[in-house]
């Protein structure tokens, strides 16, 4: 895949995750929950067409930060990166829940110099100096992104869950780590801190490489942004969101998207 290529998948992916054919980002731990002191999860990180499964590129991590048990951050260990995904150990040194999360934001455009088409991806500070002051057929697009998912050491606790009141973010009512298949689960989707109402979010079960299907299925939200799940079953499932508006910073901009992905595992 050329870089150019690279650039419009990933803004692809940060822009539409419910599309059944886009490329989708996701954390994937070798486990949620444990029960002894000291654990350890080893958490894969990908971009895919199939979730779950590695089959196109690796999901960076630079914007990696896990939010502990107490509020504060905690360092992970040998991060690497590798052709198809990236992985990385975390240990788990106090009882609670930890927040796993992979930050994006990226200012996406697209537009020509002499007649060619250009398309770029970087920092709202970058644009300027990058992109030529003339180029026509300027679009422009601001993009933030939150791929997440949450592990629980001993007794589960809420602290980590909490807001940041930046972007499209999930705030679990149900602890995103007592889910139990056939039993209904309620989670709250915010933006910028406040309730998303009327948004569609999309939840897909691992192991669509082996089915006819993707065995998707969907909620919207209300006007508080909650909405409803009930696990057809257990296992690993995908959750995604996304939103759309023209509340954008950067001048240029004509329209903001923020995505918001979690992985979330549930048992029997």
């Amino acid at each position: 895949m050329s870089a150019s290529m690279k650039v419009a998948a990933l803004a692809l992916a940060i822009s539409l995750p419910l599309s059944a054919h886009a490329h989708r980002q996701w954390l994937l731990p070798s486990a949620t929950v444990f029960s002894g002191a000291n654990s350890w999860v080893t958490v894969d990180a990908a971009v895919s067409t199939k979730v779950f499964y590695f089959d196109d590129f690796p999901l960076r991590l630079d914007g990696l930060a896990v939010t502990g048990p107490d509020g504060k951050p905690v360092k992970v260990e040998n991060a690497n990166t590798g052709k198809h995904r990236s992985s990385f150990d975390l240990q788990l040194p106090e009882a609670g829940t930890y927040k796993l999360s992979v930050l994006t934001s990226a200012v996406v455009a697209s537009y020509k110099v002499d007649g060619q088409q250009k398309r770029w991806r970087g920092s709202a500070e970058a644009f300027a100096k990058d992109v030529p002051a003339n180029a026509a057929d300027l679009k422009v697009s601001e993009m933030s992104g939150r791929v997440e998912t949450f592990v629980t050491s001993g007794k589960p606790n809420k602290t980590a869950l909490a807001a940041s009141g930046a972007g499209l973010e999930m705030v679990p009512v149900t602890h995103p780590n007592d889910l139990v298949a056939d039993e209904p689960a309620t989670f709250q989707l915010l933006l910028d801190g406040k309730p998303a109402g009327d948004v569609e979010v999309t939840m897909a079960p691992d192991g669509s490489r082996y089915r006819d299907t993707t065995g998707e299925f969907k909620a919207k939200t209300d006007a508080d942004g909650k909405f409803s799940v009930k696990w057809p079953g257990p296992g690993i499932y995908w959750l995604g969101a996304s939103t759309e508006d023209k509340k954008t910073t950067l001048p240029q901009a004509s329209q903001r998207r923020a995505s918001y992905v979690a992985t979330v595992e549930v048992l029997p």
